[in-house]
């Protein structure tokens, strides 16, 4: 396969405005989370939302795409993007990493290149991780992933993602809101709009499985940071401060 990496990112997030120039240990959010990508050794851009995030990477020294800041969803700017930077189709599979993980291990992007590779029924690759403690099962800022996982196998197909508590006493798996697609598959889903338990949930991988597109997740070891709020920013901070 010949997949590229987008990072989607904007400047209207609600819970922490301007975040991905947001300043950590010298650098903004939005190049530290292109920097991580580009360790992977893939190809790798920005979709963004606001010029001045396209000014900040291009500064950089990386890619970045202007694309409609009234586009609905990070998978909807990456479309756009993709279709910018790539008309030809040259690759097949888009990986959609989050600018708002400013140290997310690189090879995330390429464990989920790897699934779609591996796996050819796979039309959405995604990541879970262990809960980090049992909080997380009734937490619904934490979206439980329900994976039908064969003993000994760290990847398989996605049956269901939630924000409601589990039933029973077993650990949860984490959902990791990273994706690989098909670049037909980001294309359809693009295409079809919201599906009924997509709105209930407000999560947006559930319209995938009510289309029929199969989703498939690996296990990782441990959730990487995303900062969502100003505690987060400061956790960001300290982690940048500690590798000086």
């Amino acid at each position: 396969m010949n997949p590229l990496i987008l990072i989607p990112a904007r400047m209207s997030a609600t819970r922490l405005p301007d975040k991905p120039l947001a300043d950590i240990g010298g650098k903004s959010m939005i190049v530290r989370a292109w920097e991580q990508a580009m360790l992977s050794g893939l190809p790798v851009a920005v979709a963004a939302g606001d010029q001045a995030i396209v000014d900040v990477i291009e500064a950089a020294g990386g890619t970045a795409v202007l694309t409609d800041p009234a586009l609905p969803s990070g998978s909807d700017r990456i479309r756009a993007a993709l279709n910018v930077l790539d008309p030809d189709g040259a690759h097949d599979a888009v990986i959609n990493l989050q600018g708002d993980m400013p140290f997310a291990d690189p090879g995330l992007a390429t464990a989920c290149a790897a699934l779609l590779h591996g796996e050819p029924s796979c039309d959405i690759a995604t990541l879970i991780a262990p809960e980090a403690d049992a909080s997380d099962r009734s937490n619904p800022d934490v979206v439980k992933a329900v994976v039908a996982l064969t003993p000994g196998h760290h990847h398989g197909r996605a049956l269901y993602f939630t924000r409601s508590t589990l039933y029973g006493d077993a650990p949860v798996w984490r959902h990791i809101g990273l994706y690989g697609y098909r670049r037909e598959a980001l294309e359809r889903f693009c295409a079809a709009p919201p599906s009924p338990l997509e709105t209930r949930e407000k999560l947006e991988q559930l319209r995938a499985l009510e289309m029929g597109l199969q989703i498939w997740a690996s296990v990782i070891e441990e959730a990487p940071l995303s900062v969502d709020n100003p505690d987060d920013l400061a956790a960001a901070r300290a982690i940048a401060a500690s590798r000086v």
